[in-house]
């Protein structure tokens, strides 16, 4: 009787209790996405108060419209300012670090805007093009906008452009303008370390320096200090906290910065950062493969003109893998190096926004290049190997920078080979040669000027200190200069003038004097006589010729150009 009355009970009571259960689900659900759409209308968004914080305004949200929910979504999540993580202040420029997920493919608009008065809500706005937007790693990517108008702010957003922008709502991430001057701007991680390239230690130029006034931090969510175990020039390298080093996925997006340890131990403020780690696999995929013989690193601006040319005689050469280290050019060089590609070239180019730094690309290069390649030569785009030897006694060219190398990998004292450098002046031209430098400039200089250098990664010294032409070595190797009988470089420093004054307002190297500071005019990276404008001085054309030389543009001419028309792959 019992068990009678509670089976009915049971189907008495069970459609009940279901339909219960969904009609109260169905309210939480609909009562959760009322307050989500509120939340969405609201002009009060919970984000941190700032000293200065323009708005950008939407209309208030009608839950009853499907046209207004729809309407406010796509402002909401198409057309509001592209969300900025970091902002560097450069003396020509303003440098905006976004995620890679939501730049888009079309242009883009930097927005300025301004107080009009002691209101936050009434602000002045202003828009200005993009200087250029470009990948910077897998994960970011970097706009460049002109410097603010005066009395607008450092504090730029981004917009896409056709984007109405005098909407009142931020979606702004980091507001912190960072200043060249002083600041940490890239890390790698390197077995149990990590090199941090920092700006404004003023550590002394191609000296190592004390490691122990400095310690990396390391921001967890709550702060990790380690040791710095070697420091030179804008690179120290720090141990890696042990939750790191036994897990290195952990270290995906933190960001690391330096700080410099007073004599009596304390901790100064740490310096600004916008460097991250990001243990990228495009650094470690080769690890299990077999290294290339030989690869190149260089770092340029505004020369896509010009790496056609020096890539394929050098390919030729033997090369066998290109990274290019582009300092902010818009000459479109992207294309050049994709044709490049396309040819079957190995060639990879790295964004690198950081002005005056060549000596710590060079580092960051070594890194990024020892897993892949043996030996990595580092030299410019004007500046070409040629094997005199070889073209006097009628020798076959092809793969010999390869060769050479490669007597010398299994060296158990030999880790770098340095090769002198010839500088050739316009050689009488007024305009560029068509068929490029290596035919073009026939006359130079009679004294060789400097060396560069072809260095095996992997017995590098720790401090990664290098002075452009050469790298420090590990304890118990050397360097071996090459006889100019055998094989030497043609520099063509002093081309024609408009490509030489190109060249005058731009410098890379971070230890070498601009041209138009009046410092160390004497040196050899200067032109002689020269001064500090780039006013073209009389028979420019004539200058810088003492020997004419003709032995690359013979061997070039007999080995790449077209046997029917004469012509050059590069031309």
């Amino acid at each position: 009787m019992d068990s009678e009355q509670r089976r009915k009970r049971k189907r008495v009571y069970k459609p009940y209790s279901r339909a219960q259960y969904l009609s109260v689900r169905s309210l939480i659900l609909c009562c959760s996405f009322l307050v989500f759409l509120l939340f969405l209308s609201s002009d009060r968004l919970p984000i941190r108060t700032v000293s200065f914080k323009p708005v950008l305004s939407v209309p208030t949200l009608s839950i009853l419209s499907s046209n207004s929910i729809q309407d406010s979504f796509n402002r909401r999540f198409k057309l509001f300012p592209l969300r900025v993580e970091e902002r560097v202040l450069f003396p020509d420029h303003l440098l905006l670090m976004v995620s890679k997920k939501i730049v888009p493919p079309q242009s883009l608009d930097c927005i300025y805007y301004k107080l009009s008065n002691s209101s936050e809500k009434s602000v002045s706005v202003k828009i200005q093009p993009v200087l250029s937007i470009d990948e910077y790693d897998e994960f970011r990517w970097v706009a460049r906008c002109p410097l603010p108008p005066e009395n607008y702010s450092a504090i730029v957003d981004l917009k896409r452009r056709g984007v109405v922008a005098e909407r009142r709502w931020s979606f702004r991430g980091n507001e912190t303008v960072h200043s060249w001057e002083k600041m940490a701007y890239a890390a790698v991680l390197d077995g149990k370390t990590v090199v941090v390239f920092v700006k404004g230690l003023n550590l002394r130029p191609h000296k190592e320096s004390d490691h122990t006034h400095f310690r990396c931090q390391f921001g967890l969510g709550f702060v990790l200090m380690t040791d710095a175990v070697a420091a030179a020039q804008e690179v120290v390298r720090c141990l890696l906290p042990r939750s790191i080093r036994t897990n290195p996925t952990k270290a995906q997006g933190i960001r690391v910065t330096v700080v410099h340890v007073n004599a009596n131990g304390r901790d100064y403020a740490p310096v600004p950062s916008v460097a991250r780690i990001y243990n990228s696999n495009s650094y470690q995929r080769r690890k299990n493969k077999r290294k290339y013989e030989l690869c190149v690193c260089t770092m340029l601006w505004n020369q896509a003109s010009s790496i056609r040319e020096w890539i394929m005689y050098h390919s030729w050469l033997g090369v066998e893998r290109w990274f290019i280290y582009d300092n902010n050019s818009d000459d479109g060089i992207q294309d050049v190096v994709k044709e490049l590609n396309l040819q079957n070239y190995n060639v990879s180019r790295h964004n690198w926004p950081w002005v005056k730094t060549q000596e710590a690309g060079f580092s960051h290069c070594a890194l990024r290049a020892r897993n892949e390649c043996k030996w990595v030569g580092f030299f410019d785009v004007d500046e070409f190997f040629y094997f005199s030897r070889d073209h006097r006694r009628g020798l076959p060219g092809q793969n010999s920078l390869k060769s050479l190398v490669a007597n010398f990998s299994s060296s158990k004292t030999v880790a770098e080979i340095r090769t002198s450098c010839h500088s050739f002046g316009p050689s009488g031209l007024s305009s560029h040669p068509v068929e490029g430098v290596t035919v073009g400039y026939t006359c130079r200089l009679q004294s060789p000027e400097r060396h560069k250098s072809i260095v095996r990664p992997d017995l590098l010294n720790t401090t990664l200190l290098n002075v452009v032409h050469h790298f420090r070595l590990r304890a118990g190797y050397r360097y071996m200069n090459m006889p100019e009988s055998i094989a030497v470089i043609n520099h063509y420093k002093y081309q024609v003038w408009e490509a030489f004054r190109a060249k005058f307002f731009r410098r890379v190297a971070t230890y070498v004097v601009d041209w138009q500071e009046n410092q160390n005019t004497g040196s050899k990276d200067r032109a002689p006589g020269l001064g500090t404008e780039a006013i073209e001085p009389p028979n420019w054309r004539l200058q810088f010729c003492e020997v004419w030389d003709t032995g690359l543009r013979d061997f070039v001419l007999a080995n790449f150009a077209d046997p029917a028309t004469g012509s050059l792959p590069w031309e």
